[in-house]
């Protein structure tokens, strides 16, 4: 059996407050078009299919005809919801969409009840079990308690590491029950030893909720989601596809991609890696105002997303402004001069707080702001906002 491994879609996102929908309704056309060309029998998508629990129209309408879109070619589809996803939404209409070949999976309940693919070329059906997102708190007792009758014991704390193995020990039952069969897990979880980004959100505070590679053995492909670059972390066997687009700048250096995997009659998976290469790029710019404006070699970044590092002593008067004459996309501007000029001026800085008034230094930074200082009757309304603040909040 082939399959196309996807994850983290996003639909709905910004990026610096501009939509991407567009580029991201070209990142779907490109899969579903290798997903046409590669023939391939499922696409699977690892969770945050959305960017929000509650997605604007464009991109519920963008989902559901992409899935249109696979279902016209015969292609099943296996989809679970992630952290950024409402379970209840997105499963909405799971169990009739089953019947159809789509599977949207947000029950944790039903994990444990594949979907089993019919290779097109032939051959044993493969078993595909969908995982959602787990909430420990929320999913590891509920979990448990459909075990209770097993034995199980309440653990001294619900982690992911514990919930994900309650889920898997029921997709296990469940599994060698089939003796034979092929299997597939879609999860979406953070696991230990992968390289995160700025773009994920925290599943829990100190890296204390990663859940173990070994937690995830026995089956033939482990399908995840939620880290936004491509990796693999047991081999071909259990992988992240990453993000078909960069949603921060920490991704800047990703090459996006799918992973076309093939099951072998043994279960043992091919991969191979396909960059997507859509979306606007992303490029971090460093140097002075008037090199970035001026020189070649920066060029090459004009249609890019820009995140400019500024090394001037001071940072110029509408440095962003400026900026956008060359590079219309810059979205981030950061200064930092060198460190003997930062060094020596946050000493003359602070000589300078130390000898003038709040009311000066404000004048003064409403000056470095506009390029012109200000006038008496701004100057009242400084004069009159400071002594508000000196006053403290009115009860």
């Amino acid at each position: 059996m082939r399959l196309l491994h996807t994850s983290d879609w996003h639909l709905g996102r910004t990026f610096h407050g501009a939509s991407l929908l567009d580029e991201q309704a070209e990142a779907l056309d490109r899969i579903v078009l290798l997903a046409q060309q590669r023939a391939v029998d499922l696409v699977v998508i690892a969770g945050d299919l959305y960017d929000r629990a509650i997605p604007p129209a464009e991109a519920v309408s963008l989902f559901t005809e992409t899935l249109a879109r696979l279902r016209r070619a015969e292609i099943a589809v296996v989809a679970i919801a992630g952290n950024h996803d409402s379970h209840v939404r997105v499963s909405v209409y799971d169990p009739l969409l089953t019947a159809l070949g789509v599977t949207i999976r947000g029950a944790v309940e039903r994990s444990s009840e594949p979907v089993l693919v019919q290779p097109r070329a032939g051959g044993a059906a493969v078993a595909v079990y969908p995982l959602p997102y787990l909430e420990p708190l929320v999913d590891g007792p509920r979990l448990l308690g459909q075990q209770g009758g097993q034995g199980a014991e309440a653990p001294a704390r619900f982690s992911q590491e514990v919930t994900t193995r309650l889920a898997l020990e029921a997709i296990r039952r469940d599994l060698a029950g089939r003796p034979g069969t092929r299997s597939v897990l879609v999860a979406h979880s953070f696991v230990a030893g992968g390289q995160p980004s700025d773009s994920e959100r925290e599943l829990s505070v100190g890296q204390v909720d990663r859940v173990s590679v070994e937690a995830f053995s026995g089956f033939d492909y482990v399908a995840l989601g939620h880290l936004h670059g491509s990796q693999q972390l047991d081999g071909p066997r259990l992988a992240y596809a990453g993000s078909p687009l960069p949603y921060s700048f920490s991704e800047e250096r990703h090459r996006k991609s799918v992973r076309i995997v093939e099951l072998a009659a043994d279960g043992t998976p091919a991969v191979e890696l396909v960059p997507l290469d859509v979306g606007r790029p992303l490029r971090t710019l460093e140097g002075s105002l008037e090199a970035l404006c001026t020189e070649p070699a920066f060029e090459a970044a004009r249609q890019a997303r820009v995140r400019a590092i500024l090394t001037d002593e001071t940072l110029p008067l509408q440095a962003m402004a400026r900026l956008r004459e060359r590079f219309p996309h810059a979205v981030e501007l950061r200064h930092q001069p060198p460190q003997a000029v930062r060094s020596s001026a946050s000493d003359r800085n602070r000589q300078i707080r130390e000898a003038r008034s709040p009311l000066e230094l404000a004048a003064s930074f409403f000056a470095d702001q506009q390029g012109r200082p200000p006038s008496a009757p701004e100057q009242e309304l400084l004069r009159q906002a400071l002594d508000r603040a000196s006053r403290g909040p009115q009860r």
